[in-house]
């Protein structure tokens, strides 16, 4: 199958990747020359596990252009995966997805044509792309022959850092869809993967027991908001304990016991209840608040969801109170932060806590000091150079530091020399912003252990340099 995909960012180029990985002969079509520049020469311009190991084996099959009259009239499915930012309002910003959609208007092919909704876009959102395409597709031809194209919703679920096993092996396919035609052509897109018949990469080894995976079709306005209900469920979770976890820290008990116990009942399950810093990203923000802005729109409360948003950005003030409770005073401190990205395994800063984190500390005239392992180049372009300090190794972070703040769970940040980066600090204090390290044995190497939801421990010896 012929298959165009708009848009290589995070979506857009694991998606556009892994179909042609199954076979499919797909165009990645972007308007950013640099960055189509970059993919032909089999360099990502996102850091995601795998992408290049698997866009080297789907290299045959794969293209990249900005040209959409290359990359339109032979396909017969079109994504839209670009962008859809927040706007002030909390709604969507939908001109990208509105300049694809005529775009594709303008070039249709003469066969039948399936264009799905990639791009995590309102309910409705369907019906307007399809009166885009239409209007776009008169302008230049006079009229639109009857059954010409379809627009269908296909919701994407990835997570950043494990991106292209989500896609290969997807806990649910999602479809909304109105004609017929458009269901049998994503069925037959989506067979490999939904029989799971295609060769498992070495490096991405399908999971043991899987067998099959979900195909679920629905009418176009249930897929789109499928995906904000899922978004928002997950964001709910994670909110909901970090409110627990400040509850743990007053009346003294341990966050973490009562997350794994709460999550060992079925009805609640354990994942999304570790409690920290809070959620970041691309998704969980953006679409809680776009899922908001629809609501209101409709007339309908969301407290709720709207509780959630709040009780996680207050988890990034609420770094800065347990560091001043700690240190007393801020002004002329030096602080360490490790981890910039969002989370761990990819480059990506967009709504990332440390950003927040960083900014704030600068605001009360910290000397601020930072580390990621992918991310570093990102966050120089972001954060600038004013009361920044960026470390290419761990350990210098550590150098003269007041205080760490672990703030993305790099799994190298636990396999630090820490021995070694205790005698680099000036007061070795760790605050363990996703209750990622082993408290007892920090302790045991002389740091005083700050985590969420779990109080403040200090060495048995209580020595700290002042």
């Amino acid at each position: 199958m012929k298959v165009t995909i708009i848009g290589t960012g995070y979506v857009g180029l694991t998606t556009g990747v892994a179909l042609a990985y199954l076979g499919h002969e797909v165009v990645g079509l972007d308007v950013d020359e640099r960055k189509i520049e970059s993919l032909r020469k089999g360099t990502p311009p996102i850091f995601e596990p795998h992408l290049t190991e698997l866009m080297k084996l789907a290299s045959e099959r794969l293209s990249f252009t900005t040209r959409y009259e290359e990359a339109i009239p032979q396909a017969d499915v079109v994504f839209i995966a670009v962008g859809t930012p927040s706007l002030n309002d909390g709604n969507p910003d939908l001109h990208y997805v509105r300049s694809a959609a005529e775009e594709v208007g303008r070039h249709l092919g003469d066969g039948f044509t399936v264009i799905v909704n990639k791009s995590t876009v309102p309910v409705g959102s369907g019906n307007w792309v399809e009166s885009l395409v239409r209007d776009a597709f008169e302008a230049r031809n006079g009229s639109v022959p009857s059954g010409r194209y379809a627009v269908v919703s296909n919701p994407e679920f990835l997570r950043e850092g494990v991106a292209l096993a989500d896609t290969l092996y997807p806990d649910r396919i999602v479809v909304g869809a109105e004609d017929p035609r458009a269901v049998e052509v994503m069925y037959a897109l989506y067979k490999p993967i939904i029989e799971q018949t295609f060769p498992a990469p070495n490096f991405l080894p399908r999971p043991e027991g899987l067998s099959a995976a979900p195909f679920i079709t629905t009418d176009i306005p249930s897929a789109e908001l499928i995906k904000y209900a899922a978004n928002a469920f997950l964001a709910l979770k994670i909110s909901y304990i970090n409110e627990i976890s400040r509850l743990a820290e007053k009346v003294g008990a341990d966050v973490t016991r009562v997350a794994q116990a709460i999550g060992l009942d079925k009805r609640i399950g354990s994942r999304f209840l570790q409690a920290g810093i809070g959620w970041g990203g691309s998704c969980f923000g953006k679409d809680t608040a776009a899922l908001v802005a629809t609501a209101r729109e409709y007339g309908v409360p969301t407290p709720i969801v709207e509780a959630a948003r709040t009780v996680n950005y207050q988890q990034r003030e609420w770094v800065i109170e347990k560091l001043v409770n700690a240190l007393k005073i801020l002004k002329g401190r030096t602080v360490g932060l490790l981890g910039i990205a969002f989370k761990p395994h990819t480059d990506d800063l967009r709504d990332a806590p440390a950003l927040d984190i960083a900014k704030k500390l600068i605001e009360r005239g910290v000397k601020v000091k930072v580390h990621d392992p992918v991310a570093l180049e990102n966050a120089r372009k972001e954060l600038g150079d004013s009361g920044i300090c960026y470390c290419d190794r761990a350990e210098e972070v550590a150098k003269n530091a007041d205080a760490l703040i672990l703030v993305t769970e790099w799994p190298q940040y636990r396999d630090l020399d820490w021995s070694h980066v205790r005698s680099l600090m000036r007061r070795p204090l760790v605050l363990d912003g996703r209750n990622f390290l082993e408290p007892q044995a920090m302790l045991d190497l002389g740091f005083e252990y700050m985590g969420m939801g779990i109080g403040s421990l200090r060495p048995a010896s209580n020595a700290i340099t002042q």
